[in-house]
C-alpha cells in the first residue's frame, strides 16, 4: 500500500499544479479510505502535505511577484492561531464528524470551483515564470490595509476551518485577501499560499502529542505530492482550466457524498442504541494502519 499512497500522492501534486489549488484537499480522503488510517491522524498528516505544497507554489508565485507579504503575515498569523486553536478543538470531537464537516466543505468548494471554472482561461498561463522585477515586486503593497473588525473573525474561521478538517481552505482565503485587502487575483492567490503554509504548520503543531506519525511515510508522501505540483506546474499550460475545474468540481461532489454517506450517523444515529455516548471529554487516540 505504500506505492500505492505516493503514486497517489503524486496525483495530489499534480492536481494542486494545474489548478493552481484545491488538489489537496483529497488528501484526507486518501488517508482514512485508501491506506486506512484514523480519521484523525489523517487529518494530522494532512497539514503538512498541504503546508509544504503549498510553500513550494507560493514559491513560484514569488519570483513571479504575486505574494503580498504585508498581506500574508496580516492574515497568516490571526489564522495561525485559528489553525492551532482548530486542532485542539478536535480533540473534544469524534472523528467521523470531523469527516462529515471536510465533507460539507468538499461540496462548498465544488460550488466555487464551478462557478471559477466559467471565468478560466482554455488554458493556463504558468504562474511560475518570473517576469518584470521577479521577487522585488512581491515587496510592492499593492493591497489596503484589511479592516481589524472583518479581518479577525475571517482569518480566525479559516484557521480553524484548517485546524479541523486538514485543509488549507485556498477557496475562502482567495476571495477574503481580494475583498478585504483589495488584491489583484493572482496576487490573492500567490499570497493565499503562503497563508496556506503558514495555517498547516500551526495546525499540525496542534496535533501533535495527540497523535502517533509515521513520518517516514508521511515523509515520502509529501515528497511525492511535490513532485506532482512541479509537474503540474509545467503541463498546465497545455490543459483547459475549465474542463479541468469543472471535472474535479464533479469528483468533489461525489466525494463529498461518498464521505457524509459513511459518516451518516453523524446525523442519524443507529436507533438500536440503547445508551448515548458522549465525546466532549473523550481523547480518541488515533491508531496507525501498517503504512511501514
Amino acid at each position: 500500500m505504500i506505492v500505492v499512497g505516493y503514486v497517489l500522492a503524486t496525483l495530489v501534486g499534480l492536481s494542486l499544479g494545474l489548478m493552481g489549488g484545491g488538489g489537496s484537499i483529497m488528501t484526507v480522503p486518501i488517508f482514512v479510505y485508501v491506506l486506512g488510517y484514523d480519521p484523525k491522524l489523517a487529518i494530522a498528516m494532512s497539514l503538512p502535505v498541504v503546508g509544504v505544497t503549498s510553500l513550494v507554489g507560493a514559491a513560484g508565485h514569488w519570483r513571479a511577484g504575486n505574494v503580498n507579504l504585508k498581506a500574508a503575515v496580516t492574515f497568516g498569523v490571526i489564522a495561525m492561531i485559528g489553525a492551532f486553536g482548530g486542532a485542539r478543538l478536535a480533540r473534544l470531537l469524534i472523528g467521523e464528524v470531523q469527516l462529515a464537516l471536510l465533507a460539507i466543505v468538499m461540496l462548498l468548494a465544488s460550488i466555487l470551483m464551478f462557478r471559477s471554472a466559467k471565468a478560466a482561461p482554455a488554458a493556463a498561463t504558468e504562474p511560475h515564470t518570473p517576469r518584470g522585477n521577479g521577487a522585488a515586486d512581491a515587496t510592492i503593497d499593492t493591497t489596503r490595509t484589511m479592516p481589524l473588525v472583518l479581518l479577525l473573525p475571517v482569518a480566525l474561521s479559516v484557521g480553524v476551518l484548517t485546524g479541523l478538517v486538514g485543509i488549507g481552505g485556498g477557496f475562502l482565503v482567495v476571495p477574503a485577501l481580494v475583498l478585504l485587502a483589495g488584491a489583484p487575483m493572482k496576487q490573492a492567490v500567490g499570497t493565499s499560499l503562503l497563508v496556506i503554509a503558514m495555517n498547516s504548520a500551526a495546525g499540525f503543531a496542534g496535533y501533535l502529542g495527540h497523535v502517533t506519525v509515521p513520518w517516514s511515510f508521511m515523509a515520502g508522501f509529501t515528497a511525492c505530492a511535490v513532485a506532482g505540483v512541479l509537474a503540474g506546474a509545467y503541463l498546465v499550460r497545455f490543459i483547459s482550466q475549465k474542463v479541468l475545474k469543472q471535472t474535479f468540481a464533479v469528483f468533489l461532489i461525489l466525494m463529498g457524498s461518498f464521505i457524509l454517506y459513511r459518516s451518516r450517523t453523524v446525523f442519524f444515529p443507529p436507533r438500536d442504541v440503547g445508551h448515548v455516548t458522549t465525546h466532549r471529554t473523550a481523547e480518541p487516540e488515533a491508531t496507525v494502519a501498517s503504512a511501514d
